[in-house]
């Protein structure tokens, strides 16, 4: 087993000079990638897409937003139920976002936290050989069924996305050499999808009806640009908002988009809870990476890891690793202790 370890994506410190001194420094020589910690508002994932794009598009209308705290504003849901909802006006049949190529913010984040990471490796404190790593929501996680009064208006909104999202990758592939870059896609909606967890979708189809999306962006990222996938159980309320009996559904997953996406995948996160059960990591066995690196979501809960390391490599011989999700709802206060359990879990992984 490869002594690996990938980042997903955020890490709450207030600037990108410190998630990159902090983290990138001390597990660079075990990174292929690095994020800029998603800094900001992308720290809560998916909800500054609902505040910052949709909530000012003109043909979308809110319905609700989250509640306020002590009679201030508040942007970021406190759960599911404390979500951002909308819904399309009447009579619209297409929404489009303006601004290609830079409306969804990912392109112009990317731009400015590469000057930085180019600045910190060209002095010696980042690794040579590192790339910078954009994370960027899949269009049907970042509209989610839940947040639309009906699966119409649903479906018009992921189209927008997607469309807003290949501009977008595209101008991030033009400002950042390819050889410097990698771009993940996140995904979390969907392994709920496929697991039948979202109420008026049946499981079958589940793999399904997420794959379309893949075909439709992916072989369009150069084969120059590194790619990879996050599997996610999701965090909105707490971890895991979702723990599926084992690990089926999300291998399916993981096949489906190997297979579709056109083009090299260099990496798959796949998240695990803390079980000790083999039933849970068997269906590891089935995976068809098709040269693609695995990582387990498995640095969490220390006092078992060794054992659940154990266990999964009985199925999957060689991985590398990761947490099980981006770090956006730790508090700051808290990531150091994250830091030290990714360098214990190299260390005990040998």
């Amino acid at each position: 087993m490869s002594a690996d370890v990938m980042l997903v994506g955020s890490v709450p410190y207030d600037t990108v000079p410190e998630v990159f001194e902090k983290f990138g420094k001390p597990l660079g020589s075990n990174l292929k990638t690095l994020p800029d910690g998603e800094v900001g508002p992308r720290s809560h994932w998916i909800s500054r897409i609902h505040y910052q794009v949709f909530a000012l598009h003109p043909d979308l209308e809110v319905i609700s937003r989250p509640a306020l705290e002590a009679g201030v504003e508040r942007l970021h849901p406190r759960n599911a139920g404390d979500s951002w909802r909308f819904r399309v006006r009447e009579g619209v049949e297409r929404v489009r976002f303006g601004d290609p190529g830079w409306r969804l913010g990912y392109a112009r984040d990317a731009v400015n936290s590469y000057f930085v990471f180019k600045t910190m490796r060209e002095k010696g404190q980042l690794p040579a050989g590192l790339r910078f790593q954009v994370s960027i929501a899949s269009p049907n996680s970042a509209a989610p069924p839940r947040l639309f009064e009906s699966d119409r208006d649903c479906e018009i909104v992921r189209a927008a996305y997607q469309e807003a999202a290949a501009a977008e990758v595209a101008n991030i592939c033009a400002q950042i050499p390819h050889d410097d870059l990698a771009i993940q896609w996140d995904c979390s909606t969907e392994v709920q999808d496929a697991y039948g967890a979202i109420p008026g979708r049946p499981q079958e189809g589940g793999v399904e009806r997420n794959t379309g999306q893949i075909r439709a962006l992916t072989p369009q990222i150069p084969e120059g640009v590194a790619l990879g996938y996050h599997l996610c159980f999701g965090t909105l309320g707490g971890w895991p908002r979702f723990a599926p009996d084992d690990l089926s559904a999300t291998v399916d997953l993981a096949n489906a988009y190997i297979a579709a996406s056109g083009r090299r995948v260099d990496w798959m996160h796949i998240p695990a809870l803390d079980r000790l059960d083999e039933a849970f990591y068997a269906p590891l066995a089935r995976l068809e990476p098709r040269g693609t690196k695995i990582y387990l979501g498995m640095v969490h809960h220390m006092d078992t890891f060794a054992q659940r390391l154990a266990i999964a490599r009985k199925f999957l011989p060689d991985f590398g690793l990761a947490a099980y999700c981006g770090l956006g709802r730790t508090p700051p206060s808290g990531l150091g202790g994250v830091l030290e359990e990714h360098l214990e879990a190299l260390k005990i992984a040998g």
